[in-house]
């Protein structure tokens, strides 16, 4: 009988619906602590240029478009400039960002609709938005959310790792991902917890080898331990301004804690690092991104390491000594 009892009391209870909301919103909050600055990770002007880069960001890192689209943007600076592009003139431009040739057909297949059926300007629903060839509801929301301020949870491959590892969902469909998502947070979250999700993903929950043992979150996720545990070796995984690297962003917010060493690197000559170990062709492709062709194997930048940490980055790892290890 007494041990039935223990048995009893040792076993623990499946967690409600409530439970998990309750949770889910927790990490929210943990994470706009975590990441006050998370913000989109490509350069932009405007809803046009928005759209632009998030077409051409499917499977390539934010930074090689981020470093593509000045010398886009100059030479096809309106929708009506780049409807009227010659197509092997504009895949030469684009060609770093890999899958040329479809990203091509579907610049210029939405700025034509842009300017036919829109007068040149970017529609603001999603309704609308997801006839432009090339877009889909991730570049959709990416577009309403950020260049528009409306809400939209946008389900990139991060996003969509994260919301299963964190038992959001356990659908792996982005648009059952999304409609999921969206029940358990307030609308106004939307947009934000996006950011603060993916930025997560990036730096600390890497698809492969995700650093458990440095992650602030560790007591709120049912995935622990899928990744390194140990605290010394969990905080040599971490991306970005979270290790005292430069972010993707080459021209970043003020409040970005990686402005300062990626102006130092730019100054130096250091090239950025153009890597992020979770972009994979089988899985980052989306439906934004069906019948692209497949890149060349390229190597990565090399890069020197940034002088110093900033300030908020070294805050950031700081506080992930709190968690579990």
């Amino acid at each position: 009988m007494a041990e039935s009892k223990v048995a009893k009391v040792g076993r623990k209870k499946p967690e409600t619906h409530l439970g998990m909301v309750r949770r889910a919103r927790r990490i929210n909050r943990e994470l706009a602590e975590l990441y006050p600055y998370a913000h989109p990770e490509l350069d932009f002007d405007g809803p046009f240029q928005l759209l632009v880069a998030t077409v051409l960001s499917a499977q390539t890192t934010d930074l090689r478009v981020n470093q593509t689209t000045p010398a886009l943007f100059a030479a096809y600076p309106t929708p009506e400039d780049l409807a009227a592009a010659v197509p092997e003139e504009l895949e030469e431009i684009i060609r770093p960002t890999g899958f040329f040739r479809a990203k091509a057909k579907s610049l210029i297949g939405l700025s034509i609709a842009l300017r036919d059926r829109f007068d040149g300007e970017v529609p603001r629903r999603l309704e609308d938005l997801v006839t432009l060839p090339g877009v889909g509801r991730k570049t959709a929301n990416v577009v309403i959310g950020n260049a528009f301020g409306g809400a939209g949870i946008t389900v990139d491959t991060h996003f969509g790792r994260l919301a299963r590892r964190f038992g959001w969902t356990v659908e792996e469909d982005p648009e059952k991902v999304e409609a999921e998502v969206m029940a358990i947070f307030p609308k106004s979250e939307w947009t934000m917890l996006s950011h603060r999700v993916v930025f997560h993903g990036r730096r600390v929950c890497h698809a492969r080898k995700p650093a458990c043992g440095a992650c602030a979150i560790a007591p709120l996720c049912p995935s622990y331990g899928t990744g390194e545990t140990d605290p010394e070796q969990a905080r040599k995984l971490l991306k970005y301004e979270l290790a005292g690297q430069p972010g993707q962003r080459l021209r970043p917010p003020a409040d970005y804690p990686g402005e300062a060493a990626a102006r130092a690197e730019l100054a130096a000559g250091h090239p950025l690092p153009d890597t992020d170990p979770d972009v994979l062709p089988a899985e980052s492709a989306t439906a934004d991104s069906a019948g692209a062709e497949q890149p060349a194997a390229r190597k990565p930048a090399a890069r020197k390491p940034a002088a110093k940490k900033a300030a908020a980055g070294k805050t950031a790892v700081a506080k992930t000594a709190g968690g579990r290890g």
